[in-house]
């Protein structure tokens, strides 16, 4: 038997179709190219059909986290599903793994695309990017909702927050998971309740998601920044921002979200 999610993959393509988005390769720059899924009567002049952006978490690429908010929405929104560079088909030759580049990788994708302004939808790792994105480029982010997300990892919230979770001291030996014991703890703890999946689910997913494991390792250490560095204390938005977390978040949790709010 194959990989499951290898066997879907041409399903999903299929469904992209149908619902009228298509995958496009954008070259930021020779050695840099940016995957996104995007409508296929791609027209950014289109005012009827305002541009939102979904931004992904670590564990898994556009498709897999946004597909049925992707259906939903596309009649009503134009709809944009970027891959983050080392996820799915996106790549860069450069040495820069921070969430300042991965912004201005996107924002010069979004520009290219001919997308002046837009919504950011951002979850986990995604939304540390969308933040940054609106930070550099405020005339292009017009509102943001973001779930399960901080505004930058400091060492104080990293500290934290992997205090919360018993076990772990860095964030590679969560979020690059080696065996399926050790993918199926980090599920359990990014969702309220998985639920049940036969085994050969938890293989598949671990043989298809964590490619590129030393770039993605090099993206979790360059995701933490000292607390003198960070910009959290004074992040000056001129966006609408939604904040959502949830109740029992294992990871980002109420006092965490409470900080951001004020």
């Amino acid at each position: 038997m194959g990989n499951v999610f290898a066997v879907i993959k041409p399903m999903l393509h299929g469904i992209m179709k149908v619902i009228g988005m298509t995958s496009k390769l954008v070259e930021i720059e020779p050695g840099t190219t940016l995957h996104l899924w995007v409508p296929i009567h791609h027209n950014p002049n289109n005012k009827t059909k305002p541009a939102v952006v979904f931004l992904h978490g670590f564990v898994a690429n556009g498709i897999m986290t946004w597909l049925f908010q992707m259906i939903s929405l596309r009649t009503s929104f134009a709809v944009y599903v970027p891959d983050l560079l080392f996820f799915g088909e996106s790549f860069t030759h450069r040495p820069e793994r921070s969430t300042s580049f991965q912004a201005h990788c996107l924002a010069k994708a979004m520009m290219k695309l001919g997308v002046e302004k837009f919504s950011l939808v951002g979850f986990s790792y995604g939304g540390m990017v969308g933040f940054k994105l609106a930070q550099l480029y405020p005339h292009m982010v017009e509102s943001m909702v973001m779930s399960s997300t901080v505004i930058e990892m400091t060492e104080s919230i990293s500290n934290a927050s992997l205090k919360n979770i018993n076990g772990f001291t860095n964030w590679a030996d969560l979020l690059l998971p080696k065996t399926i014991t050790d993918l199926k703890v980090l599920l359990s703890i990014g969702s309220h309740k998985f639920p049940w999946f036969p085994q050969f689910f938890y293989r598949d997913f671990l043989e298809v998601m964590f490619g590129n494991r030393k770039e993605k390792e090099e993206l979790l250490e360059a995701l933490v920044v000292s607390d003198k560095d960070a910009i959290i204390t004074d992040p000056n938005y001129s966006q609408r921002i939604y904040l959502l977390f949830g109740d029992d978040d294992k990871i980002f949790n109420q006092a965490i979200s409470n900080t951001m709010k004020a």
